[in-house]
């Protein structure tokens, strides 16, 4: 009942700080969707790192960690590449061109018909999968580590994590749709404070029964490697060449996350923001990875089910009270991406498509307005793609199911990826050659799919992206920017900054290769 109590609270107070966040907001399109373009670091650091981190991370990460082990912190370490490239060579961009979404900067170099192909994208991507993803896996989270508390949603556990996922995604919403992007922001340093916390507490308490951080070595060093042969089949070192491209859709292309970058006070603050956001993401991989790998050196293979990782640790290992914390923090990890991932689709909606194709002459609060339904519109559609979710996960339980996810997003991500690159790195874009670039990637990612079955999804998003660079840089005769020119620093501590950064993910990967 104490932890109970605790989650109720946390539901409250998030509220009440959203609320406030109404209230005080501007009544501007401006301030709704960008907080007035006046983010200090910490604010972009924090919160694009709290929208970042989801629920599949502390369950699915954590469970793919105790099958594979270190190797499957590479997708959280690797994430630096994506942040460096965002930094210095997109924020000074999208920034210079004082844009409110990454549609207007792709209008501005590639045109108006490939800016409506990718906002549909993107929108389409993130009212479903992104969305359905991160309801999903909050309310099975808290199925598993309060399914008794919660059985009087319903006694069936299909049903109960069903009602959850409603729950939490109208929650979620309720407050978006009333706050914009300064509560999201706001409420977001509460939800990340949160979910540090608990993720410290898990990985402390694994550690621990392992018998002290030492033991990871002693008792599980075939897990303590980066790097895992290029034919095993889910995590071979070659994944980060796709890696390494996928990061620039997520980090550099993605409305969700650069959004704050966007509304920072000037580069200066979103390239620092986006640095420290680096540092977390370290932070973050200790957190969610070492927990899996310390409990597969106490049980071995004794865990049927490799996403039960994390609920095994809460529900054996910690006491009542700090169990609430937890749950908190897993419900932090959710309604950060959730309400960012809202915010996110009302300003494409508002500003790619009703501000240009239905109502050119709308005023800020008809903008506004049109943002608001569009929550209400993918908070439907979320809600169906988590329960199609829910099905896909019990239809088969024995799988690393964060994996099972990232294939579904990348059919979609390799076009953005070829598309962003192009904005930003030819010289003559030829349009109609960028289109069919981008359209191709999906049946080439098809193909690849049903010719090799057996490669690797992150190998196969590599070479459907380098097929689709190829088609547009051929279409455009080949003309490029130079990479030095496009590498911007605010000034030269930050320029400093960022090297240390790309210094140590070098390190990181000689250590423990």
């Amino acid at each position: 009942m104490i932890d109970f109590i605790l989650v109720l609270f946390y539901f409250v107070l998030i509220l009440v700080v959203a609320l406030r966040g109404k209230k005080n907001s501007e009544k501007t399109a401006d301030g709704y969707f960008l907080s007035n373009r006046n983010l200090p670091w910490y604010s972009v650091a924090v919160s694009t790192i709290a929208t970042n981190i989801q629920g599949y991370q502390f369950l699915g990460m954590m469970g793919s960690a105790y099958l594979y082990g270190l190797a499957q912190a590479s997708l959280e370490i690797n994430a630096v590449q994506g942040i460096l490239l965002g930094a210095f060579v997109f924020v000074p961009l999208f920034l210079r061109e004082r844009i409110t979404t990454i549609t207007q900067f792709i209008a501005k170099k590639l045109g108006q018909r490939i800016a409506l192909f990718y906002t549909l994208a993107n929108m389409g991507l993130f009212a479903t999968v992104t969305l359905g993803a991160a309801l999903f896996w909050g309310a099975y989270a808290a199925d598993v580590v309060f399914g008794e508390q919660l059985a009087f949603l319903h006694e069936n556990r299909l049903l109960r994590i069903g009602w959850l996922i409603v729950i939490l995604g109208v929650f979620s919403a309720i407050y978006t749709y009333y706050g914009g992007l300064s509560a999201v922001v706001k409420t977001d340093l509460i939800q990340f404070s949160v979910l540090l916390i608990g993720g410290v507490v898990v990985c402390l308490t694994a550690v621990y029964h392992l018998g002290g951080w030492e033991q990871l070595y002693s008792k599980t060093p075939e897990k303590m490697h980066l790097h895992l042969p290029a034919d095993h089949p889910t995590l071979p070192w070659t994944h980060m060449l796709g890696l390494f491209f996928l990061n620039i859709n997520y980090w550099c292309a993605n409305q969700t996350v650069m959004q704050r970058a966007l509304a920072a006070k000037n580069v200066a603050h979103a390239q620092t923001g986006l640095l420290v956001g680096g540092v977390l993401k370290y932070l973050m991989a200790v957190i969610i990875i070492v927990p899996g790998i310390a409990l597969y050196g106490v049980l071995g293979d004794g865990l049927a089910e490799p996403d039960m990782a994390f609920p095994y640790l809460v529900k054996t290992y910690l006491p009542v009270g700090v169990k609430g914390i937890i749950l908190c923090g897993l419900f932090a990890s959710l309604m950060s991406t959730v309400d960012s991932t809202f915010n996110s689709l009302a300003t494409l909606w508002s500003t790619d498509i009703y501000s240009v194709y239905l109502r050119p002459e709308a005023t800020d609060q008809q903008k506004i307005d049109a943002g608001r339904s569009a929550i209400l519109f993918s908070l439907c559609t979320a809600l169906v793609m988590g329960f199609v979710l829910l099905y896909l996960k019990f239809d088969n339980p024995d799988s690393a199911f964060t994996h099972t996810l990232n294939n579904l997003r990348y059919y979609i991500n390799c076009g953005i990826v070829v598309l962003i690159c192009s904005a930003v790195l030819l010289v003559r874009p030829h349009r109609k050659g960028l289109l069919f670039a981008f359209v191709a990637t999906l049946p080439v990612n098809i193909l690849l799919q049903f010719a090799l079955p057996e490669m690797n999804y992150f190998v196969r998003a590599f070479w459907v992206i380098i097929i689709g660079l190829a088609l547009a840089i051929g279409s455009s005769r080949g003309q490029l920017h130079s990479l030095r020119s496009l590498f911007q620093p605010a000034d030269e501590r930050v320029k400093w900054w960022g090297w240390a950064l790309a210094l140590s993910l070098v390190l990181l990967h000689l250590i423990f290769h």
